[in-house]
């Protein structure tokens, strides 16, 4: 079977196994090293303000942080992301042991709910494949679903293909904020989506190759933001990438939840480099036909880039100057400081 080439180099997979060691002379910092479970690690947390440093290594396991974890800090080791892996290979339509499947949150390899956390230096992978499953319909496999308050991510890889990053919020009433700074996210379809306010400074957004016949091959964000929230998505100072061929990707789609059909979802993408792998002409699809995502809040801003040329200008709402001014990382956190 294919794997992503993500595996740290030189380093062999390690079993999720034993209880991390807790630092000399540390209550707050765990190490976890080759051998080590990161899930044991977590769960040997007992409140607030706890370091998880992982070492390298690959560690093929699903990781699950809880509510109670209040202010995690989960960083790897080393300041290179590639040196720390935490893999699995769920899918949407995998069964579990019981015979139900995970649905496309259950697929996650990484999973928050804990407010206040932070990852850093660190690769979150997703490496199911569906040329490995031909009979998998739900195709989704998440490599992070994040839905706490003031989760920050920085200089963290994301890889996965469908429904790459799940940015969530713990209730449809939050307004839960998240924020990635350089970060690297990789997918094919839908693959940064969901519902919370969540800012990308300085992020890679990369579109993967896909053997279809058919285009688009994919989007890249699919919001689905409250209606009563201001602000959805922002991708602000980023570049977008495509390893397909030219315009086989859009930008984004509206996703309107058969579970919250009132949301009006939110994206804007402003002072960014687009590459020629995302369509100029029609940069936006609909996800559903009743749902069109020229009804949506989808904005644009002083973008570059061939995938960023104005050549319909009725298919690329552009923001005014004043407008911008309400659609900055300063105004979707609030009273927030990441890094502070």
């Amino acid at each position: 079977m294919r794997r992503r080439a993500l595996l740290a180099a030189g380093l062999g997979l390690v079993v999720a196994g034993s209880t991390p060691a807790l630092a000399a002379g540390s209550r707050r910092v765990l190490h976890v090293r080759p051998g080590d479970s990161v899930q044991a690690a977590v769960d040997a947390v007992d409140g607030p303000g706890w370091t998880i440093v992982v070492h390298p290594g690959t560690y093929r396991e699903v990781v699950n942080v809880p509510v109670g974890k209040a202010h995690l800090t989960l960083r790897g080791a080393s300041r290179d992301p590639r040196d720390a892996v935490i893999v699995h290979d769920n899918a949407n339509g995998t069964k579990k042991p019981d015979g139900t499947t995970y649905g496309t949150a259950g697929s996650a390899t990484f999973t928050s709910a804990a407010p206040g956390l932070t990852v850093r230096d660190l690769t979150l992978a997703n490496d199911w494949l569906r040329a490995d499953h031909p009979d998998i319909t739900g195709t989704q496999a998440v490599a992070a679903y994040t839905y706490g308050d003031r989760t920050h991510f920085e200089n963290v890889r994301l890889l996965a293909h469908q429904d790459t990053l799940f940015v969530e919020t713990t209730a449809l009433t939050a307004f839960d904020r998240q924020y990635f700074r350089r970060c690297y996210i990789e997918g094919d379809v839908d693959f940064v989506f969901g519902r919370a306010t969540a800012v990308f400074e300085e992020c890679h957004f990369h579109t993967l190759q896909r053997a279809v016949d058919f285009t688009p091959k994919g989007m890249v964000f699919a919001p689905s933001t409250a209606r009563a929230n201001p602000y959805g998505i922002l991708a602000v100072r980023s570049r977008i990438t495509s390893g397909a061929e030219n315009a086989a990707y859009k930008l984004a789609r509206p996703w309107v939840p058969t579970y919250e059909t009132t949301a009006w979802p939110s994206l804007v993408v402003r002072d960014t480099r687009i590459g020629p792998g995302i369509d100029p002409v029609a940069p936006y699809t609909n996800m559903r036909e009743q749902y069109p995502w020229q009804t949506m809040r989808f904005r644009e801003y002083r973008n570059c880039g061939p995938g960023a040329v104005i050549s319909v200008p009725g298919n690329r709402p552009q923001l005014t100057a004043a407008e911008a001014e309400a659609h900055t990382k300063r105004t979707y956190l609030g009273d927030w400081r990441p890094g502070a």
